[in-house]
């Protein structure tokens, strides 16, 4: 069977989607193009800034797409078969991702552009905040783990190529680290000179391009160059990445965020377009299997665990923290909300899907002989430029640095969050307090990260795997919880059947499967045969896990109690529309 039929099948889905529903969606928000929104009534052109759609886009988009929409999609295909994991990201995206991020995106503008947290807050309790904040902390750390440790593994690992020629690691470490050099020396000349924005993108996007070709011929070997062996170096990148986080978090907006969101954004739909056009071009079809069970072979079952393995690509928390920590500030336009929010989402699952591709061109024993997700991803993206003449290492360069794009400004946003939540738990303000907060937040991913794990031959785990599963439960129960305190305030606000429809049943399904799966990890770690003689675990994920149950049970009991709270003040009717010429 071909991949392009059923790449136009997922891309219709999505397009008829954000046609259809996201005009739906917009009707039941009431999404009014007059109303003045925080950008404008509180622009300091610092935090609150009004932006363009096509320039907002961008940022968001890079923003929210990490890793998650790559490997995720990858590691579900390859347990349970391409089908379910497909399907998975086109209902998910469409019903519940989307809705996730519009009604978000929506609820932090109609309160002054605050954070999820400060909506559940004015609709819930101030019990119901603190616990929130605190599960957006331990999710942020998950995530930091699982994100940094997964681009350190692509530093260290290489990949025997189809002439025999070797792929290096230690290359794409000196492309990402040229990638990271360009936004910096980009936004020191947008800010202290009369560069535009327009011919900045023009200069840079080429440079972008060539430290790619540059990277596999000057390869920075941080083994070769202290003497370390793979797995050292690997836990040596995880620190120095953290490090990154440390810094990047602390300096301006404009200096490092903000253009690399602009370059990160255009590197990532020309690596959609390229995947498009290979997939056009190119004649691929499929080798995987559809579906290999409900039970994978290392006896995860599909339910729950195909719903969080596939985090970002079809559902996640951590866009609520986006849109309504960064996004939410800079939206012209309360219409421009379904372009950003619904939209960038359902371009998010076709990220997914295209992911997913990379699977399903790959026989079963070509899949288990590819050690990470980002090879896997990055392999594929090759084998859809090869039809364009491309060199397959330059075309592998570019598919491992476009992922490592997408996970970079992951990094620093989610350190920079955790940053505020520890700042508003604590009152620390001031410059000590954003070091401090900042310490903690980076620093705590350190505990984990350097533990190192075995399987039962003795082979060394890498951590991302550990905690890949956590991360997508905390991720999907975040996304749970925030549906939670949207369907609060929209059913204060409104009182109207539909809420619980479109928000209220998304709602129950993603606390179903993000809670199942915690309580299973909290299972596996503390009722065994073996806990009696061993006594309590010393693996992190079952205690983590039954910490964001018990924190998530809180916030539930907090909603069910604010259901029969004094209704919000209603929201001024929709505008009507002009009447049409000659009516």
């Amino acid at each position: 069977m071909y991949l392009l039929p059923i790449v136009i099948f997922a891309a219709v889905c999505l397009a008829s989607a954000y046609i259809v529903y996201g005009k739906v969606l917009a009707r039941l928000l009431r999404l009014d193009p007059n109303a003045v929104t925080p950008a404008h009534e509180m622009r300091d052109d610092i935090d609150y800034a009004p932006i363009e759609p096509k320039f907002l886009m961008s940022q968001h988009f890079s923003a929210i797409a990490a890793a998650g929409p790559i490997v995720g999609p990858i590691l579900a295909g390859i347990m349970f078969g391409w089908l379910p994991a497909l399907i998975w990201i086109l209902v998910g995206s469409i019903f519940i991702g989307g809705v996730h991020d519009i009604t978000a995106l929506v609820a932090s503008v109609r309160h002054k552009a605050r954070s999820i947290a400060e909506v559940v807050r004015v609709h819930m309790s101030r019990r119901s905040y603190v616990l929130f904040l605190l599960f957006i902390w331990i999710a942020l750390v998950y995530i930091i783990v699982a994100f940094t440790d997964i681009v350190a593994a692509s530093f260290v690992n290489d990949l025997t190529l189809d002439d025999n020629q070797t792929f290096k690691g230690s290359g794409v470490a000196s492309s990402s680290l040229m990638y990271l050099a360009l936004p910096i020396v980009m936004g020191l000349l947008l800010r202290f000179t009369r560069l535009s924005i327009g011919w900045a993108t023009v200069i840079f996007l080429p440079l972008v391009a060539l430290s790619i070709g540059l990277g596999q011929s000057i390869p920075f070997d941080l083994g070769a160059l202290f003497g370390l062996n793979p797995v050292q170096a690997h836990k040596a990148w995880d620190v120095i990445l953290l490090l990154y986080c440390f810094v990047a978090s602390l300096v301006p907006l404009w200096f490092l965020l903000q253009p690399r969101g602009h370059l990160g954004g255009y590197f990532l739909y020309f690596a959609l377009a390229g995947g498009a056009l290979g997939l056009i071009l190119g004649g691929a079809h499929t080798k995987y299997p559809a579906f290999i069970g409900w039970t994978a072979a290392n006896g995860s079952m599909l339910a729950p665990m195909l719903f969080i393995t596939i985090a970002c690509g079809a559902c996640s928390g951590f866009h609520s923290i986006i849109a309504s920590g960064t996004t939410s500030k800079q939206l012209r336009a309360e219409t421009d909300a379904k372009v950003i929010g619904y939209g960038a989402m359902l371009l998010e699952g076709m990220v997914a899907v295209v992911s997913l591709c990379c699977v399903m061109m790959l026989t079963r024993e070509q899949a288990a002989t590819i050690k990470e997700p980002s090879f896997i991803y990055a392999k594929g993206l090759a084998s859809f430029l090869g039809v364009l003449h491309i060199p397959e290492s330059v075309a592998l360069a570019f598919g491992m640095l476009a992922f490592t794009t997408f996970v970079y400004d992951t990094l620093d946003v989610c350190t920079r969050l955790g940053r505020y939540i520890i700042q508003e738990l604590t009152g620390m303000t001031g410059k000590s307090g954003r070091w401090i907060a900042t310490a903690v937040t980076a620093g705590t991913p350190v505990l984990f990260i350097l533990q190192t794990q075995v399987d039962a031959t003795g082979k060394v785990i890498p951590a991302w795997r550990v905690f890949w599963n956590l991360f997508g439960a905390s991720n999907q129960l975040l996304a749970a919880l925030t549906l939670v305190g949207v369907t609060v305030w929209l059913w204060r606000t409104y009182r109207a059947r539909w809420v619980f429809f479109v928000v209220g049943l998304p709602t129950v399904f993603m606390y179903i499967m993000s809670t199942w799966a915690l309580l299973l990890f909290v299972r596996n770690g503390f009722f065994t045969p073996e806990w009696n003689s061993k006594g309590l675990p010393s693996d992190p994920v079952p205690w983590a896990a039954l910490v964001l149950v018990a924190l998530a049970l809180l916030v539930l009991v907090e909603a069910l109690r604010s259901f029969r709270g004094t209704p919000a003040a209603p929201l001024a009717p929709p505008p009507q529309p002009a009447p049409a010429l000659g009516a």
